[in-house]
């Protein structure tokens, strides 16, 4: 049982059996599970059930099952499993909660609370959920006509410019590879999770050199928690993705959230250039995007290190999954790699490294542009005051339309479904194939319940992140004057 908890009360043992109240389960107040909000001390909520989870690093998922740790976590444990998954809880159960001890919801929040749950149920009986296998067909084939005609247009050809070509294209590829793996691995196209992990290893490690279980780790957390900062230094309740410092800060809070590593509690001067011009910055950092997923997908695979203390803790407990599979997949991306990069064995090295560069950056440019677009300038919480499923889901979330002249159909193929980027966070295993429709079912929900959404065209949407860069920076300049005036 967790730290916090009282053992006398009720006490999980090793057969998955209750010592009880008398004939009755526990029963614990909300307050008391907000005490248990670290990996080694986690309670979680599931239809006021109380769970204690504490170091439960074998959870199917990994380490993203600490993200609610002290929190209800029914909504989000309904948007990542399969019916049934919930058996799989019952060995962590310890008592019930009492509902009126959770005072911060009133009776309209649980109405709306039941009206999502619902429109959840409606979509699951209209098959919103089945996936269309002639569709990733396409998308799959699709995606291997590009790599092919990469490759074709470097062993074919001696030209520079079908040389620079090429390496846009297969940038472009990667992007899209981003996504395929993406919908595999939210397991939007098969039931069976094997498979999905399996195609995610062959468009994750072999066709991009990213490593699967990095990728999990890293976008389950972010799921789970979009826009958050950890609720405490010990706690693992924050959005890996805006964890940026000291290159780009999304809040003030984070803006100064390195002072207390420095003895003197002031900001680096590193930090207070970084943030200064953050707005300028933002993408040239893009540009270098997908060098950092690189070496973050290998130091996983190989075991070499870990990209957050979360992803550190999941691999010394259990490791990868697919230990061989992830480490033949990325050394077998390099291989053919070298073999593309170098011309077929034609190219001068530094022909070869513009050829790599080019490739890359622009993967990661078309990359984050997209994951920006979606998250980045759109309301940050403290995960201690985060709001309800929907609401968190909601603000934190940008779709993104056409306009500005860049056709809609374009921003479909382009983002790969990601452009509903709202929906995808409400239902993420739903099918690519699909969200467009549950799209039309979102917005009349929203608008019966009074929940605003954000939309924005890529211009628009891209103008509105960078002024958020700019007014942080702004802020943090205002307060750092504040904090020491003799600057």
């Amino acid at each position: 049982m967790g730290k916090g908890g009282d053992a006398s009360v009720a006490t999980r043992v090793t057969d998955g059996t209750m010592k009880l109240v008398g004939d009755k389960p526990a029963k614990f107040t909300w307050a008391e599970v907000k005490k248990h909000i670290t990996p080694q001390d986690a309670w979680v909520v599931y239809q006021n059930r109380v769970y204690d989870v504490s170091d439960w690093y074998e959870h199917p998922g990994g380490g993203v099952i600490f993200t609610h740790a002290g929190d209800d976590m029914t909504d989000i444990f309904a948007a990542f499993h399969a019916q049934g998954s919930q058996a799989m809880m019952k060995k962590f159960f310890i008592g019930d909660l009492i509902p009126e001890s959770v005072t911060h919801k009133d009776q309209q929040q649980l109405d709306f609370e039941k009206g999502y749950r619902d429109l959840r149920a409606k979509l699951v009986m209209m098959g919103m959920f089945k996936s269309s296998k002639g569709y990733y067909a396409y998308k799959c084939s699709f995606n291997m006509t590009m790599w092919a005609i990469a490759v074709a247009m470097v062993y074919f050809s001696d030209t520079m410019a079908m040389h620079i070509g090429s390496a846009l294209l297969l940038g472009l590829f990667w992007q899209q590879c981003g996504w395929l793996a993406h919908d595999f691995l939210h397991h939007q196209v098969f039931k069976k999770r094997k498979y999905g992990d399996l195609v995610g290893i062959f468009w994750g490690d072999l066709m991009q050199g990213f490593s699967m279980q990095w990728w999990k780790n890293k976008h389950n957390g972010h799921h789970a928690v979009p826009n958050l900062h950890n609720s405490s230094l010990e706690s693992q309740d924050g959005d890996p993705d805006i964890d940026t410092m000291p290159l780009l800060a999304w809040s003030i809070k984070q803006a100064q959230s390195f002072r207390e590593m420095n003895a003197d509690g002031k900001d680096s001067t590193f930090v207070k250039y970084a943030i200064k011009f953050q707005a300028f910055t933002y993408f040239p950092i893009l540009l270098l995007a997908r060098i950092s997923w690189l070496n973050e997908s290998f130091k996983t695979a190989f075991g070499l290190g870990a990209s957050s203390e979360n992803a550190k803790l999941e691999m010394e407990r259990t490791g990868l999954q697919y230990p061989l599979l992830e480490k033949i997949g990325i050394t077998l991306h390099y291989c053919w790699m070298a073999v593309l990069t170098t011309g077929f064995g034609r190219w001068s090295v530094a022909y070869s490294l513009m050829y790599f560069f080019i490739a890359t950056c622009s993967s990661g440019f078309f990359l984050a542009l997209v994951f920006g677009l979606g998250h980045n300038g759109m309301a940050v919480y403290d995960a201690t005051t985060r709001p309800d499923f929907w609401k968190l889901q909601v603000t934190t979330t940008r779709n993104i339309t056409g306009g500005h002249g860049i056709p809609k159909f374009f921003v479909d193929w382009f983002c790969g479904g990601l452009q509903y980027q709202v929906d995808h966070h409400l239902f993420p295993m739903m099918p690519r194939n699909n969200i467009a429709k549950c799209h039309k079912l979102v917005e009349s929900f929203c608008k019966e319940w009074g929940v605003t959404y954000h939309e924005a065209d890529m211009y628009d949407g891209t103008v509105e992140v960078l002024s958020h860069l700019q007014n942080v920076s702004d802020e943090f300049l205002v307060e750092m004057v504040k904090d020491f005036p003799a600057m």
